[in-house]
């Protein structure tokens, strides 16, 4: 399964407005597509309560996973909406 590591630059990290568009982007590609802290257990990204509940805060590290047909485009639009500065 692909995936990448990424730093959340959003100020208020992984949270409400950042997370929702996030798990609705997670949710367009139709296949699983999970995050995590690096070396803990993954859990959804589709779910916005699995991601609110990893608090995941600015500058902290997340790995993100994909897979299916477009899991590196789907990889690259995630990564692209957390490290964004006003993601």
């Amino acid at each position: 399964m692909p995936e990448i590591t990424v730093r959340i630059a959003s100020p208020v990290g992984l949270h409400a407005r950042p997370a929702s568009q996030f798990v609705k982007a997670a949710a367009r590609h139709g296949g699983p597509v999970s995050i995590a802290r690096p070396g803990a257990d993954p859990v959804d990204a589709r779910s916005m309560l699995s991601v609110l509940g990893l608090a995941i805060g600015h500058g902290e590290e997340i790995v993100i996973s994909a897979e299916g047909d477009n899991a590196d485009a789907t990889l690259a639009e995630l990564s692209r909406l957390v490290s964004a500065p006003d993601a």
